[in-house]
């Protein structure tokens, strides 16, 4: 019988060999825990969400202010621009009726020929009434000579005012780019703190103080007091006053939106632009105007009407109404309502009127 022979092992080598350690890599780094799902990032808590949605929302509302900052500065520079060209355009008319009426003092002269003043004066049948004539047409040249400096003056000023309109475009364009810059920062940290929101149930969403509806700063909000606070008891120190206090209590409800100044949205210094405006009085549109836009008072001098203001970087800011509370429009997860003073760390008042 034929021997039986065992078959002859070829070395591994090249790519075969490479894919064979990398199979037993893996295999042994599975087994050992590493792969798979056994060490995915664990899921952050309820209390981990909230601080960095708060977190987000405190960036985004800064970056709210510079927003309405460089929109207060584009929306002033389009209003330049404009009155700029209007400007140029009514200069422009006057231009053309200047043209023409030395268009008209032009056609006249040449009408009249070159002729010599002396020879006109010899061959004229009424001497007395020439020389009257003579003293008119010294008048119509001066006349003429004031047209010809108005026509100058005009295109002057058409070029001056051309000018100044390019620099104010040129502004325009750089405010208009930085609001795209800056509503994209917000967008971005609103949107992320939305997706962090919805991975958690309705349940723990109200147990960390962020119930309802991530995403509900675009719909509108029910405007009742219910459970948002009832009026201080401080004394507001101006009828003005008293009237923005009233305008905010009755905006209680409303949905924070960034960027909106109402009637019925708001965010936090909207809130207090529109209040006052209701009360006639114009304040800034950021926070970081506010706080200079009145007279500078201590946290223990407070009255009703007051604008309180918080963090560091004064980009939060509250209506004061009186026992230690404020009306403000927090952030997009909840509306307008009524809160202590102490919930954020203040940084100082000012009393518009």
């Amino acid at each position: 019988m034929a021997a039986h022979r065992r078959p002859h092992r070829r070395p591994l080598g090249g790519s075969t060999a490479r894919t064979a350690v990398t199979v037993a890599l893996a295999g042994a780094a599975t087994a050992a825990g590493f792969g798979g799902t056994g060490h995915a990032d664990p899921q952050p808590t309820p209390e981990q969400v909230k601080a960095r949605v708060d977190g987000l929302y405190r960036e985004a509302e800064a970056a709210t202010e510079k927003y309405n900052g460089a929109k207060e500065s584009a929306d002033a520079a389009e209003r330049r621009l404009r009155t700029l060209r209007d400007r140029a355009a009514r200069t422009e008319q006057e231009l053309n009726s200047a043209r023409e009426a030395l268009g008209s003092v032009a056609a006249a002269q040449y009408r009249e020929g070159g002729l010599d003043p002396t020879l006109r004066l010899m061959l004229s049948d009424d001497p007395g009434r020439y020389l009257d004539g003579a003293a008119l047409a010294e008048r119509a040249g001066d006349r003429r000579a004031a047209a010809v400096a108005r026509v100058r003056g005009y295109l002057r000023e058409i070029e001056r005012l051309r000018g100044t309109a390019r620099v104010e475009s040129a502004s325009l364009r750089s405010r208009q780019a930085e609001l795209e810059r800056h509503k994209k920062t917000v967008t971005g940290k609103l949107g992320e703190a939305r997706r962090l929101l919805a991975r958690l149930s309705a349940g723990q969403r109200a147990a960390i103080g962020r119930d309802g509806d991530p995403g509900r700063s675009t719909r509108a909000v029910g405007g009742t007091r219910d459970g948002l606070g009832t009026p201080g008891s401080a004394q507001a120190p101006t009828p003005r006053a008293a009237a923005a206090v009233a305008y905010a209590y009755q905006k209680l409800g409303s949905p924070y939106v960034w960027g909106a100044t109402g009637p019925d949205a708001f965010d936090c210094s909207g809130l207090v632009q529109a209040a006052y405006r209701s009360a006639g009085v114009a304040l800034p549109r950021t926070t970081y105007a506010q706080i200079g836009a009145g007279r500078r008072v201590s946290r223990s001098d407070l009255l009703s009407g007051d604008l309180v203001f918080f963090y560091s970087g004064v980009s939060h800011v509250g209506i004061y109404v009186g026992d230690g509370l404020m009306i403000h429009a927090p952030n997009p997860s909840a509306p307008v309502r009524v809160a202590p003073i102490d919930e954020m760390p203040f940084s100082g008042a000012t009393r518009v009127v």
